[in-house]
């Protein structure tokens, strides 16, 4: 693989990225070739994991988190996390009209919509959102757990987007490009 960061082999790894490496393939049936950039750093690994751990416990379902991503990775230019959460959430009933519709940060759902056009603006302005901004977010029903769950998610997603920018990680899913929107 030409990527601009190693890309490990799962077998061949070794230490604690082996160890987070096996817990994937158990949980997933394969290594993600994003996980496989991050083994380098085992500590960047073992927090990437650990942040996707927190945010399934959180007050968003996994299809939400799913539609939280696109938007982020599309507002970000990702196209590995584009084209890996596209397939993962089609796996959870997004069709690809709504797909769309959440890459640009909105939806066929109301209160849906309100919670991507809080997260694009989290994600584009690095955090630093109008009062107006964070007053339709909660008007919409959500709560200041659910403005901190944001974050966790923006966080927790820019920190793949960056990765793939920097390493150029190769998209081993069905390829979805970034930037149709903008």
């Amino acid at each position: 693989m030409s990527t601009r960061i190693k890309t490990l082999n799962p077998e061949t790894t070794t230490g604690k990225s082996k160890e987070l490496f096996d817990a994937v393939q158990k949980k997933l049936g394969f290594v993600p070739n994003l996980l496989k950039v991050l083994g380098n750093s085992p500590a960047t690994l073992e927090t990437y994991l650990t942040l996707g751990s927190l945010t399934e416990k959180g007050n968003f379902k996994h299809k939400v988190r799913e539609q939280l991503a696109l938007t982020i990775a599309e507002t970000n230019n990702c196209d590995y996390c584009l084209s890996a959460h596209s397939k993962i959430g089609s796996g959870h009933g997004l069709t690809a009209e709504e797909i769309n519709k959440n890459r640009k940060g909105t939806s066929e759902d109301a209160k849906i919509e309100a919670l991507l056009q809080f997260t694009k603006k989290v994600t584009e302005n690095k955090g630093v959102v109008s009062d107006a901004d964070l007053k339709a977010f909660k008007d919409a029903g959500y709560t200041d757990e659910d403005v901190l769950e944001v974050v966790l998610n923006v966080v927790a997603n820019t920190l793949t987007n960056y990765v793939n920018h920097i390493a150029d990680t190769e998209i081993d899913f069905p390829v979805v490009e970034a930037g149709k929107f903008n």
